[in-house]
């Protein structure tokens, strides 16, 4: 029996729609999605991660944590992800009032660090030595600096609306950690002019207004920097091993992230 077919069973059968297939595997069946987390899944991290307590309405929190076809298997109610519409309008405001709130709450004892870095790390190494992402990671600095509740990999993807409201989810990266790092990647997408700038506005805006503490009124830069250059570098290593493999050339985005590593390369950090 395929994993795909597992999940199925174990969400209680039905007609199932794939919603992401990489690493992981995402399966919506009815009023569910099944998600197959990555094989080699720290399962005590995990759990830790899920079993964090926050306000409701911040984090939607998983049914059922099992294990099917030796994965570790996470059960989730169903909601209405970012469609193409929204993009055109997106919830920046309540972005930003999820991620101010989060970074409020207290750091459990025994919490792992999020996961931004090791993203970051295992991006590059995808990449072979004469890569430019690959030689711009030893610049970066990806040492935590402070110490706040964390999402580790946001980005709009990590939004959906459930039960008449926006909520944040996938705590997979959940953790300990510096909270810029939540702000990074559309700082990153900004910062190569491939964000809209009123969006990325609306969205700082909305966090500092919602009493975010990640960065700082007067120079959000002094604090974004870091992590913004570690994203790009990120970004681009996707990208670029993502071409090589697949055997096309990189598009529009992917060119422009390449631009910013040079530039990371020839720049020193703010600090």
């Amino acid at each position: 029996m395929s994993l795909l077919d597992e999940l199925v069973r174990h969400a209680g059968g039905g007609v199932p729609t794939v919603l992401k297939d990489t690493r992981v595997l995402v399966v919506r069946v009815g009023d569910v999605v099944v998600k197959a987390h990555e094989a080699d899944t720290d399962e005590a991290a995990l759990k830790a991660r899920l079993a964090v307590e926050l306000p409701a309405g911040l984090m939607l929190r998983a049914l059922s944590v099992d294990r099917v076809g030796g994965r570790i298997v996470t059960v989730w109610p169903a909601g209405r992800p970012l469609t193409p519409d929204d993009l055109d309008d997106a919830p920046w405001e309540q972005a930003g009032e999820l991620l101010a709130e989060l970074h409020r709450q207290p750091v459990p004892d025994g919490l792992p660090m999020m996961g931004g870095p090791e993203r970051v790390t295992r991006a590059v190494a995808r990449l072979e030595p004469g890569d430019v992402p690959r030689r711009a990671y030893p610049t970066l600095n990806l040492n935590q600096r402070r110490r706040a509740l964390t999402h580790g990999d946001w980005h709009l993807g990590q939004l959906l609306h459930h039960d008449g409201a926006w909520t944040l989810i996938d705590p997979d990266d959940l953790g300990w950690g510096d909270p810029a790092w939540d702000l990074a990647r559309p700082a990153a997408w900004f910062a190569n002019g491939l964000m809209d700038p009123a969006g990325w506005d609306r969205l700082t805006r909305s966090y500092l207004r919602a009493g975010g503490t990640a960065v700082s009124e007067d120079d959000m830069w002094r604090e974004l920097d870091g992590p913004a250059r570690a994203l790009t570098v990120q970004l681009a290593a996707v990208a670029v091993a993502n071409a090589r493999e697949d055997d096309v050339p990189l598009d529009d985005a992917a060119a422009a992230l390449m631009s910013s590593c040079e530039r990371i390369l020839a720049t020193p950090p703010l600090s």
